[in-house]
């Protein structure tokens, strides 16, 4: 038997295993062959991991096994307990996939069994890999609705005791598009049940779970998210934490360098994370833009039918909302920016983004009509009245301490770049995609004080050299990646006429 170690190594999602190329019991170049390795513990096959054989006995020596962060806190084992490995079966489910490739249509079961088997980390990216762009290439109705229901029952299911339990969620590829951060406590405040399980950012400048953090904790246990909904109605949360449909995750690792983006995958993703966090009525923001995921209201409306459907055959009341996604919301993009925007908004601040706030007003509006007690048509006015008389901040202060509130001073990146106007004209056009990669190239949502203070939005007049945002970062070498690629192409167009 081997003797397990915990090796200090950051190995993301994957579970990598490290052999002794000296092994006493095992000859590590017969298992390079099988990439992967089971590991045992009394006979039991606890996890699979793809193996590295390490030369350097300061790592693992000849009678031990080490195991990456990632898959030791997996396998759940002490250091030092005995362990054995073997060659890794290839998980049935594959055969799914190929014939998937080969343009068949898979049935209930067998996305089951392959969701299961990705949820489990049996799968190498590229098996992942071929089974997204297998899928990108056709996948029908069915198969979308057995891909969510398969990913929903995989991984934690909450239950509440409210009768309705409200969410929202955005598509996304709006920087500075925090309104759950507003609408949450709108809503609390007026005493829905409204559980937020929020993402963090993996190839944007922030995610809600990221900007929250800024004010509270937001990695809590699903006791922990229980009790702060039950004393408060509502929570932010990050949705990784309490395990809620793993296997989208993991799909999400692969499709973003992929750049794999489809409707489908799209609805299944985010309709079995509303499923799982036991949600009975969902608001979808859908924002149409140039630059943003969906460009025309043609796509808008086969998106919108796609998540009815899906929620119709899932028992989730779906509403769907059309939004302007052709420039960023609010004024800052980037974790401390955007949080210093939601807090100005809850607190009626006088500089307080008018975008943000109005935009966040109709979506609480939409959700509140939900309540059987309010009567139609009232729902705007009612969040307004919450917003404007100060109980949605009351309820957001709760709803941070409750959590855990942050008391670590959250400063604005110190070394500071303005981008300004070529020439006198009018803001036409701003590009949501290129000014998240530069806040992104920042240095956010990692250094949460980086990203961008946008000071112009569209239909602005400038004169040349007027400041149109400024680039805020922590390290010199993100500060002039950010700034070079800003001064390269700015992101915004500026026409002849208002």
């Amino acid at each position: 038997m081997l003797t397990l170690k915990k090796i200090e190594i950051d190995t993301y999602r994957d579970n990598v295993a490290f052999l002794a190329r000296n092994c006493d019991l095992y000859r590590p170049e017969e298992y390079q062959a099988f990439k992967k390795v089971e590991v045992l513990n009394n006979g039991c096959n606890c996890l699979q991991a793809k193996l590295l054989i390490v030369d350097d006995p300061a790592i693992v020596g000849p009678n031990e096994l080490g195991l990456s962060e990632q898959a030791f806190h997996r396998l759940g084992l002490a250091a030092g307990a005995s362990v054995s490995i073997r060659p890794a079966v290839p998980p049935q489910s594959l055969d799914h996939v190929r014939s998937k490739i080969h343009g068949h249509t898979l049935d209930p079961g067998q996305i089951e069994q392959v969701i299961s088997d990705i949820a489990a980390f049996r799968y190498s990216e590229m098996e992942i890999a071929a089974f997204l762009v297998s899928c990108a290439g056709f996948m029908t109705t069915d198969e979308m609705l057995s891909l969510t229901q398969a990913m929903a029952k995989v991984g934690n299911r909450l239950s509440w005791k409210a009768p309705i339990v409200v969410d929202k969620h955005c598509i996304g590829g709006i920087p500075g598009n925090r309104t759950s951060m507003i609408v949450v406590p709108i809503v609390a405040a007026h005493g829905l049940t409204i559980p937020k399980t929020s993402s963090r950012a993996i190839t944007s400048p922030a995610g809600t779970a990221d900007t929250m953090e800024v004010l509270a904790k937001v990695d809590l246990s699903t006791r922990q998210m229980q009790k702060v909904v039950e004393d408060c109605n509502g929570c932010i949360v990050w949705g990784g934490h309490v395990n809620l449909s793993p296997a989208d995750d993991i799909l999400i690792s692969v499709e973003r360098p992929l750049m794999i983006d489809t409707r489908e995958q799209m609805v299944a993703s985010i309709m079995s994370k509303k499923a799982a966090a036991g949600s009975t009525h969902l608001l979808i923001d859908i924002p149409i833009g140039s630059s943003a995921k969906i460009r025309t209201p043609t796509d808008a409306m086969r998106l919108r039918k796609l998540f009815e459907y899906v929620g119709g055959k899932i028992g989730l009341d779906v509403s769907v909302t059309v939004t302007d996604g052709t420039q960023p919301i609010g004024n800052g993009i980037g974790p401390v920016l955007e949080a210093l925007d939601v807090m100005a908004v809850l607190e009626g601040a006088s500089g307080a983004p008018a975008d943000l706030r109005e935009k966040s007003l109709r979506m609480a509006g939409t959700i509140l009509e939900n309540d059987p007690a309010l009567h139609g048509g009232t729902g705007y006015a009612r969040a307004r009245h919450l917003l404007d008389s100060g109980a949605a901040l009351e309820t957001m202060n709760k709803i941070i301490d409750a959590q855990g509130r942050n008391t670590s001073q959250q400063e604005l990146g110190p070394l500071t770049s303005e981008i300004t106007a070529p020439a006198n004209g009018v803001i036409s056009a701003i590009d949501c995609f290129r000014l998240a990669r530069i806040a992104r190239y920042a240095g956010a949502p990692m250094d949460t004080g980086a990203g961008i203070r946008l000071f112009k939005k569209v239909g602005d007049t400038v004169r040349k050299g007027d400041p149109l945002y400024r680039i805020h970062a922590c390290f010199q070498s993100d500060h002039h990646f950010a700034a070079d690629f800003a001064t390269e192409a700015s992101g915004y167009t500026i026409g002849g006429h208002p």
